[in-house]
């Protein structure tokens, strides 16, 4: 594996700041609380830290709309904090990845303070100004996408909510402000950056106006009410139709050229991930992005085998195509997504799918990104009230349906609940204790804690239980680790017409791997030995109660929802 980069070898891991450790005791997690866990995170057996943004922010968008790009936010800490988590990181061999949001600032940065104050100032030009609204684009996360300023006596254009104005990539000053402050951070030591909504960037230069007949909050409401098989079809194509005009236009790519440039003045293999799945913004796999992520695997409410099997056909054959060979990238979690014991559970054999959906991610080609307490279970939390909620595009949409559609309040707090991001990004679980050890007793932590922390979703009751799911994560990651073939080995498809178990090898110069993951809940008895011809199968791991031996046969019984890796011998 001496060829491969760092980041084609490494697991990486999200943290949520806000809600992975609180090292102070205010409530809100910080750099204390995450520099004092980082040995939780390299016994855990992870690589890499994606860390979503750490800067100073008014958190309408919880830290996505930055109100300066090379400062950290106070209640994370200091800049020295930081610098102290980037050392204790890298003494640990794990590299840091940070957030870099392109599209937008907040609307209290200096910039846009300033751009918002007259058309004579020198940033006048630095974001979207209009005299009047254009057209009838919408924000993605609060309605009219056109916001009115009084001092300018103009409109400024935001994807996201209007706290988020859009920053005028086509001004080249944008862009050398921005390039500085990726290298302010590159010059601290980061290992690179997963790039936020890059598909937002540019609009269409013709304004065009979207076709769909409703807004924002009435497309929401009609998705959620859609019965029948043509609702649903309609509802897919109206979020298609109201928003291709203002995503994934002209530019993109000639902008992460620009950035790749940045980000290879500095040595080390620095990165770019990207939050999109579109691989045309690999370039020629060796002048864009190193990596896309693989949404279209997540992007279900059931992982089958059918499933998996077409979207890594799919990916891998566009990987394939690029110039310099593409590297796979495969998620199934992270803070805008539903937790993966939640969203892909059928509520019978929720821990089992979460142990072969595990599986799934770290024995696939690519690059495995985790979410910070997955590897403990945790769950969705729904809240009960709006008071509670935190993501403003949760609130925002309650009392829009509320007050304009006459939503009856409780299915409004029900339907909120549902979509909000809040449930995916509560607090940590780290003991039984009160707080559920995020924070002190008497504290009331940034948003509620899921009560089934009590029950065994924690960390410290894991950590000294071999069956659970946490040392489950754990025996994975060294089996990943120890097998090169499941590092860069190529992908085979095995019985490629089975429904209820997904089946391949992993093959490199020095190792074949088979894997099966049993998604049904029936026990199989499966044939490999056309397949093998002659090997024997060791086995590396296994979910079910199985003996390490040798296998001269080709022959395997498969439990229900049984995970087994075997190594190829002979």
């Amino acid at each position: 594996m001496t060829s491969l980069k760092w980041w084609q070898i490494a697991v990486f891991y999200q943290i949520y700041p806000r809600s992975f450790a609180d090292g102070n005791g205010d409530g809100i997690g910080d750099f204390k609380g995450i520099t004092e866990k980082l040995d939780y995170l390299a016994n855990l057996g992870i690589d890499a830290i994606w860390l979503s943004p750490h800067f100073p922010s008014p958190n309408w968008d919880c830290g996505y709309d930055i109100s300066d790009y090379v400062n950290v936010a106070p209640e994370y800490g200091t800049l020295e904090d930081f610098k102290t988590f980037l050392k204790e990181s890298h003494k640990r061999n794990i590299r840091v990845v940070l957030d870099l949001v392109l599209n937008h600032t907040s609307d209290e940065h200096a910039w846009f303070v300033e751009s918002k104050s007259s058309r004579d100032n020198p940033k006048a030009d630095w974001y979207v100004w209009v005299d009047t609204p254009p057209n009838n684009w919408q924000s993605c996360f609060d309605g009219d996408a056109w916001t009115y300023v009084p001092e300018r006596n103009q409109y400024y254009y935001h994807y996201f909510m209007k706290q988020q104005p859009d920053l005028n990539w086509h001004n080249p000053e944008v862009k050398q402000a921005m390039w500085d402050a990726v290298r302010f951070w590159l010059g601290l030591g980061v290992d690179g950056y997963r790039l936020d909504a890059i598909g937002t960037v540019f609009e269409d230069p013709n304004l065009t106006p979207h076709t769909v007949p409703m807004n924002l909050a009435e497309l929401r409401r009609f998705s959620e009410t859609a019965q029948t098989d043509e609702e649903k079809k309609l509802k897919d194509q109206y979020w298609l139709d109201m928003f291709k005009n203002q995503y994934g236009q002209a530019g993109v790519h000639e902008l992460m050229k620009e950035l790749r440039a940045v980000i290879n003045e500095y040595d080390g293999d620095r990165m770019l991930v990207g939050e999109d799945d579109n691989i045309d913004y690999m370039g020629n796999g060796n002048d864009e992005l190193h990596l896309v992520f693989n949404f279209p695997l997540a992007n279900t409410n059931r992982i089958t085998p059918v499933h998996i099997r077409q979207n890594q056909s799919e990916r891998i054959a566009r990987l394939n195509q690029l110039a310099v060979e593409g590297w796979a990238c495969n998620t199934l979690g992270n803070h805008d997504r539903s937790r993966i014991y939640t969203n892909y559970g059928d509520k019978l054999h929720d821990a089992e799918l979460a142990r072969l959906n595990a599986a799934l991610v770290l024995t696939l080609p690519g690059t495995p990104f985790l979410y910070n307490g997955e590897e403990i279970g945790m769950t969705d939390y729904f809240l009960p009230h709006i008071s509670q909620v935190k993501d403003t595009m949760g609130s925002w949409y309650y009392h829009t349906i509320v007050t304009e559609m006459g939503v009856d309040p409780e299915e409004a707090m029900f339907r909120t609940a549902e979509m909000t991001r809040d449930k995916n990004r509560t607090p940590m679980h780290w003991s039984n204790k009160s707080n559920a050890g995020f924070s002190p007793e008497n504290v009331e932590p940034w948003l509620p804690i899921n009560p089934n922390y009590k029950a065994g979703i924690n960390v410290h009751d894991q950590e000294h239980n071999p069956d659970s799911l946490l040392n489950y994560y754990k025996h994975l990651l060294k089996i990943r680790k120890a097998a090169p073939a499941l590092v860069e080995g190529d992908y085979i498809p095995l019985h490629e017409t089975a429904e209820e178990y997904f089946a391949f090898l992993r093959k490199s110069e020095k190792q074949s791997v088979l894997i099966v993951l049993n998604y049904s809940e029936k026990r199989l008895e499966l044939n490999f030995s056309k397949e093998l011809t002659d090997k024997k199968l060791h086995t590396l791991f296994t979910s079910g109660v199985r003996s390490q031996v040798d296998r001269a046969t080709g022959k395997l019984t498969i439990a229900p929802f049984e995970v087994f890796i075997a190594e190829l011998k002979g």
